[in-house]
């Protein structure tokens, strides 16, 4: 088996802007925001719950015979809303990694939410929303065998000279309620690792933070798993390992190694710290299966792959479908007038657009495609004045991936252009074409014409904005010239398309998100019709900018926090839809938003509570993996009906929301995708834990549920709910 690594957010006590009133002028040292994050000593030992008794058993065994200088070296080394296929894509995932002799898989990411609009790594997480991330989350960490909290923006993500990484300042209900939420679920599913994040949290980094790592992850949670950092996030020895770190990465580190064998022959580290350190990491080891035919380490993985080395072919043939499948149910059809789609048996289409072709060069030296960066050729045709727009789009071929570490290399590429042209000889079509322009000359008999852009994202910078001035001017252009503009986008976020959604000529709109290697296929087979899109938005589209407030950018060094940058979370839970609903903005395409080719009818709303449920205010059972026991106690279930009322077969998600007493207007809470043939209908069936009803209580330190009458709202997405009721507990 393979272990999965999740990233942790972070952030406990709001403190305001308290300080501004102690300190007028630039602050200089660090110790004025000393407290803001509560400290949780000592750093629990692993117990071995549940299925780790015989892993912890072994590995305490093993413990018990290293000398310290041993056991210090030990420690130094989706939009498709679709549960079975978030599965599916893990249990194909583990394979390659396992072929590949890779014991840690560092995903799935729960973190960052998409707080911050136009963070650059929100591609790389599942959702806007707790409950959808941690619902994904959690599947794909039982295929696979991931970033601990509120990593929320690129920008000061790390220390840069004498200023400090951005410290995400979070209080201690916001916390449980959304950043913490996703990675609950995950330790439920049996996450084995998680990951420490580069920011600060409540000023205390993220891998020393004792109060993420201790109290909340080790203690509240019962993680028994052990936590990594991320690359070069520890930034002190003592410090980190009484607060929770157990391995530090990439390799040896000087905070660590011989350093930390002194600080437990001194006193400054108990011997129990890392003699749990130890077993945590060789526990997980014994658990995954890892001690008996595993392949050997990194095998077929070079550093430098133009270089000679051991080739490992690691895909496999019965993953093909499912890597299909899901680039197809990441496609999320927005916009679809006068039944523009599926194609009527076309016969001239014009395509235009950089993301229809694919990238110029793909080798292992670099060019077109590296790492998830793409080259700017051609840079004179994307300019603005002398600045090259380079971090809004990929200018050099089709979208298949966001940017940085978590970027991925496709064993091929099947790139729009491509596959339309494929079917253009199948079906005798003519086809036209321009990739550069961006005013192309259009022939205006095209029975439709394709623009395909996209919106490029990356670790390590935040978006500098939501949509690009260029490929909005091509969509116009286009528009303006073709009675039948169907614009597509592969985008690794929010992308704003206020800027030409409302002209009369763009008849369809498609988000075709991320879709990997399979990009064109994917594509022409929803724009023909062979398949029925069934994506949501797994965020909500604004129609401005502005409607984000604050949360459009990252936070950045000003003021007196020159040097100390402060993310102050004062929105708390109210993000994404929630924020929407409460400040009455109505978005351009809302949260949980998707068309099909067909259409549903919903009926027959059934709530039930459960009459043998505990009800009473606080859980009171032991904690096991993912926090007290009773939380996960169905409490109520909930029923509709689904009925596909069109012609075509499709699939929809029934999406449940719950209006808490004393919180947002909406919370999802339980999603079903049925496939439907015509006329057929299908009940999907939800159930409410405690946990998914109660709200986090700042004084008892323990999850409430409160007496009160609590809305039910099944639909089709965040802002069409035909089914409503009460639950009354």
């Amino acid at each position: 088996m393979l272990s999965t690594s999740l990233y942790v957010l972070a952030g406990l006590a709001t403190w305001g802007s308290d300080i501004g009133t102690i300190a007028q002028s630039i602050i200089t040292d660090d110790t004025v925001f000393y407290g803001q994050s509560p400290p949780v000593y000592p750093s629990p030992n692993g117990t071995g719950l549940g299925d780790w008794a015989d892993s912890y058993e072994k590995a305490r065994a093993l413990v018990a015979q290293l000398t310290l200088e041993e056991k210090g070296h030990s420690v130094t080394f989706f939009t498709s809303w679709n549960r079975e296929l978030a599965h599916k894509r893990a249990v194909g995932m583990a394979g390659e990694f396992r072929a590949k002799g890779v014991h840690i898989a560092l995903g799935p990411v729960v973190g960052p939410l998409g707080r911050i609009a136009s963070s650059g790594r929100n591609w790389e997480g599942f959702s806007n929303d707790p409950y959808l991330c941690g619902a994904l989350a959690a599947d794909t960490i039982k295929g696979i065998q991931s970033h601990f909290i509120a990593n929320e923006q690129e920008t000061n993500r790390n220390p840069e000279g004498n200023v400090t990484a951005v410290s995400s300042n979070i209080d201690d209900k916001t916390m449980h309620e959304l950043y913490l939420w996703p990675f609950q679920d995950a330790v439920k599913a049996g996450t084995v690792n998680i990951m420490c994040s580069y920011n600060r949290i409540n000023n205390s980094y993220g891998c020393a933070n004792s109060k993420t790592q201790n109290g909340l992850l080790k203690t509240e949670l019962g993680f028994q798993g052990f936590v990594v950092s991320d690359w070069w996030a520890q930034h002190s020895g003592v410090t980190t390992a009484l607060a929770g770190l157990d391995m530090t990465m990439p390799f040896a580190s000087p905070y660590w190694s011989s350093n930390l064998t002194q600080a437990v022959k001194n006193g400054s580290v108990p011997e129990t710290r890392l003699d749990d350190m130890a077993t945590r990491i060789i526990a997980t080891w014994y658990k995954l299966g890892q001690d008996e035919g595993f392949p050997e380490i990194g095998k077929g993985m070079p550093y430098d792959l133009s270089q000679p080395h051991q080739r490992v072919i690691a895909k496999s043939p019965k993953n093909k479908d499912v890597l299909l499948q899901g680039a197809v149910e990441s496609h999320v059809l927005l916009k679809n007038t006068n039944n523009a789609l599926p194609l009527k048996s076309p016969k001239l289409l014009s395509l235009f657009g950089y993301s229809a072709k694919s990238f110029d060069t793909y080798t292992p030296g670099g060019g077109g495609w590296n790492g998830g960066s793409q080259a700017l050729a051609p840079s004179d045709l994307i300019r603005n004045g002398d600045d090259i727009l380079h971090t809004q789009i990929a200018a050099n071929g089709t979208l298949i991936s966001g940017g940085g570490s978590g970027a991925n290399m496709p064993a091929y590429v099947s790139s729009p252009a491509a596959a339309l042209s494929q079917r253009a000889y199948e079906d005798d079509t003519s086809l036209w074409w321009d990739f550069h322009s961006g005013n192309p000359q259009v022939d205006q008999s095209s029975d439709a014409c394709i623009v395909v852009g996209n919106a490029f994202a990356s670790e390590g910078f935040d978006r500098p904005g939501l949509h690009d001035d260029f490929t909005d001017a091509l969509i116009n252009n286009v528009a303006s010239q073709c009675h039948n503009t169907i614009v597509v986008f592969h985008n690794a976020g929010v992308r704003l398309v206020d800027q030409f959604i409302d002209h009369p000529n763009v008849t369809a709109l498609i988000f075709a998100h991320l879709p990997g290697q399979d990009s064109g296929r994917a594509l022409t087979s929803i724009l023909y019709g062979d398949v029925n899109p069934s994506g949501k938005l797994p965020y909500s589209v604004p129609r401005n900018e502005s409607d984000y407030g604050p949360l459009q950018n990252a936070t950045l060094p000003d003021g007196i926090y020159e040097l100390f940058p402060q993310s102050d979370f004062t929105e708390g839970i109210y993000i994404d839809y929630r924020a929407f609903d409460a400040k009455n903005i109505t978005p351009r395409y809302e949260f949980g938003f998707g068309l099909s080719y067909t259409t549903f009818n919903y009926s027959d709303l059934q709530i039930s509570k459960d009459e043998n449920a505990d009800t009473s205010e606080y859980p009171s059972k032991p904690i096991v993996e993912g926090g007290q026991e009773d939380l996960w106690d169905v409490v109520a279930k909930v029923s509709a009906t689904v009925a596909n009322s069109g012609e075509v077969e499709g699939a929809e998600v029934a999406q449940l929301y719950v209006g808490i007493p004393n919180g947002p207007v909406k919370q999802l809470r339980g999603f079903s995708k049925p496939v439907l043939a015509p006329g057929e209908s299908a009940v999907v069936d939800f159930e409410l834990t405690r946990r998914d009803l109660s709200t986090w209580d700042v004084v008892a330190q323990k999850w409430l549920l409160q007496k009160g009458d609590y809305g039910i709202f099944v639909g089709s997405s965040s802002r069409t709910l035909p089914l409503t009721g009460t639950l009354s507990i």
